[in-house]
This record gives C-alpha cells, sequence and structure tokens, in this order.
C-alpha cells in the first residue's frame, strides 16, 4: 500500500479543531509548511479526529468555521486539505493511519491517561494526540513519524531533505 497523495511529499496530520489554546498555533505553523514549501510538490493533509479528549464534537460542515472564528480563530483559512472527520486509532480507523501506524511504529511504549482516549484497543503503535505527524515521501512511502512535541524545526529539515 501507498499513501493516497502520491506524487508529491505530504505530512499527514491528525488535528482537533477545538484543541487546548496552546495547540491551535499548530495551524499556524500548517500554513507557514505550506507557503515555505508548497511550491516545492509538498502539501499538509489535515484529517480532523475526535479521538483525544473529544476535542472535536463539531460536525464536518461546521470545521472551517470553526477554525475561522474559534481555534486559532481570527479569520484563520488553512492554505492546506482539510478531509472530513477520521477516526485515527481503534476498530474503525481509516486505513490510511493503520499503513502509517504499521510502516513507522512509535517508540514510547507509554500511551497515555487512557481516560482521555476514545477508541479500542488500545495499541501500542497508535497515534497519542493531536497533531501527531507523518512525512510521505513522493513516491508514497511513509518516510518519518513525530509526535505532538516535535520542534517544528526538524519537521522543516526532513521536509527540506525530501524536496
Amino acid at each position: 500500500m501507498k499513501s493516497p497523495a502520491v506524487g508529491e511529499v505530504h505530512l499527514d496530520e491528525a488535528v482537533e479543531l477545538l484543541a487546548h489554546t496552546l495547540q491551535s498555533d499548530q495551524y499556524h505553523r500548517m500554513n507557514a509548511l505550506m507557503e515555505m514549501y508548497g511550491d516545492h510538490n509538498f502539501t499538509v493533509l489535515g484529517f480532523p479526529c475526535n479521538q483525544f479528549g473529544l476535542q472535536s464534537p463539531e460536525e464536518n460542515e461546521e470545521i472551517l468555521n470553526v477554525l475561522k472564528y474559534v481555534r486559532p480563530g481570527g479569520g484563520f483559512v488553512p492554505k492546506f486539505p482539510i478531509f472530513s472527520k477520521v477516526e485515527v486509532n481503534g476498530l474503525n480507523e481509516e486505513p490510511l493511519f493503520t499503513f502509517l501506524k504499521e510502516s513507522l511504529p512509535f517508540v514510547n511504549p507509554v500511551v497515555g491517561d487512557i481516560k482521555r482516549l476514545y477508541w479500542s484497543p488500545i495499541k501500542v503503535n497508535d497515534l497519542r494526540w493531536n497533531f501527531e505527524r507523518f512525512l510521505v515521501t513522493a513516491n508514497g512511502m511513509p518516510y518519518k513519524r513525530y509526535d505532538l512535541h516535535c520542534p517544528i524545526e526538524i519537521v522543516e529539515r526532513d521536509i527540506a531533505e525530501l524536496i
């Protein structure tokens, strides 16, 4: 299996729209990546998900307005595609995320506070929280996985290597 956006390098991200305020700057960072690399065969792909603390209760048709008026707000408009909500973990997870997780296993065995994780079964390779990223090559092969706390400069360097 290959990632669906074959032909360009892309960064796949699980996002929760009403994520904690400190994480809402991640959207501006994704737009900045598009400004830096969007003309170089690169895109960010945003996948809304409600499995981390139930922070994305909105309907699919409300997603863009939530981004524009709530978080990050201030008239924000994404410069990258945002898909309909998906499940990234558990029995109903999107096949893309099954593929990405199997290709790039997580190295930390600690999953997190299971009271805030809304899927079953919980597995060691599951996405841990919002804004976990997968960098995928132009030929559709997973290249690197990043957790929420990975400095964006590392992600930027890896993108630059691939394009």
